[in-house]
């Protein structure tokens, strides 16, 4: 009951982390304030549309925060706890963000309108690749060592701590780590492209956008071949359900695609939807082209991320001593927790639900000047 309790969660977590990339849409599309809006009208139609849907992607990342808590505790303890640099400047990132959307268009801010769409151009530049560099980590884990026996040490009742004074900041410096921060980048401005072009009526915004859209949708294509090359070469590191010993086994998350196969179809079935969307909004009006491509990073996404994990897989290596590497099985919390989250999770149907009704209230007149400019209109 305990291995299914784990793999069931990690399915649940992982669906999260594709979720969140999904909706990082919205920081794609506040990449596009420097140097792709022409005037202080297409900034505010920008920001007004995307001002809809920024909180959905900071509930989601604070969601997956809390379920990574409750479901494998032993990870968030020492990614969270021990990388804190890394993930401070995300948490940074994401609330001047916030802030941002609060105060822009409040007559007197304090910063003026300038600062605080600088402000929502970092979160979705560097923030975006902050975020996939933390993906990254999921493969190339961190300099952490572990040893669950000094919880009972008074002195330092501390599982697992780093190594180094980076504390996560090196995870920067990993080539496969900076690729998956570039990659889920052009994920996000490629969702965001399409999204305005759906949601904006503004026809020589527009227009660029969908001259963007060619350029920047090849590139996320081209990023995301190289990084499946990259992991599928690389050397992953398996654990043994008989004494938990850990050993490095070579095209690892190849194995794991090709082994448990559903996966596999999974990726290539993302990979299709991604191609469709692109396609229908390269060669055609492209209608649906965001919720399709949409889907596809999602699935694909979601794919990779449980092959992280899955067929015996250490999720988050140790770079100090590979044995002290986590996995679903020693990092989990109890059957108990675990089981009684079970139940709770039945109610992510109806909150899905919930979720797509109000998306749908937002996104069913378009954002223009006219509609921005009403008396009961909120403007960001």
């Amino acid at each position: 009951m305990l291995y299914f309790l784990q793999h069931y969660w990690w399915i649940l977590v992982s669906l999260l982390g594709a979720i969140l990339v999904f909706l990082m849409f919205v920081q794609g599309g506040q990449s596009l304030l420097i140097w792709s809006t022409k005037n202080k009208e297409e900034k505010t139609l920008l920001i007004n549309a995307l001002g809809h849907k920024w909180e959905l992607t900071f509930t989601t990342l604070v969601t997956f925060g809390g379920a990574i808590f409750a479901s494998f505790p032993l990870y968030y303890s020492t990614s969270f706890g021990g990388a804190y640099w890394l993930w401070t400047a995300i948490l940074f990132l994401f609330v001047i963000q916030a802030v941002s959307y609060e105060f822009r268009g409040k007559a007197g801010n304090l910063l003026g309108a300038k600062t605080y769409e600088t402000f929502l151009f970092l979160n979705g530049m560097v923030g975006t690749i902050l975020i996939g560099v933390a993906v990254g980590t999921f493969f190339t884990g961190g300099s952490f060592v572990m040893d669950k026996m000094s919880i009972t040490d008074i002195y330092k009742p501390t599982i697992s701590y780093w190594t180094n004074g980076w504390h996560g900041l090196d995870a920067i410096t990993n080539p496969f780590n900076l690729t998956m921060g570039i990659v889920v980048f052009l994920a996000a401005r490629t969702l965001g492209l399409l999204y305005i072009i759906m949601q904006i009526d503004s026809d020589a915004f527009i227009t660029r956008c969908k001259s963007q859209v060619k350029v920047t949708g090849t590139a996320f294509v081209i990023g995301f071949v190289l990084l499946l090359l990259v992991l599928f070469t690389m050397t992953g590191y398996s654990v043994s359900q008989e004494n938990g010993l850990i050993s490095p086994v070579r095209y690892k998350y190849f194995f794991n695609m090709t082994q448990l196969i559903w996966p596999l179809a999974m990726l290539l079935m993302g990979v299709i939807l991604v191609l469709w969307g692109l396609g229908t909004s390269f060669f055609a009006k492209g209608r649906y082209s965001f919720y399709i491509t949409g889907g596809g990073v999602v699935v694909a996404v979601w794919s990779i991320l449980i092959c992280a994990a899955f067929n015996d897989t250490a999720f988050f290596v140790s770079t100090v001593n590979i044995q002290n590497s986590l996995t679903l099985y020693n990092s989990s919390s109890s059957e108990f927790t675990l089981k009684v989250m079970a139940f709770a999770s039945l109610m992510i149907p109806f909150v899905l639900g919930y979720i797509v009704y109000v998306w749908r209230a937002l996104t069913k007149v378009k954002i223009s000047t006219d509609e921005i400019g009403k008396a009961d209109s909120h403007k960001y």
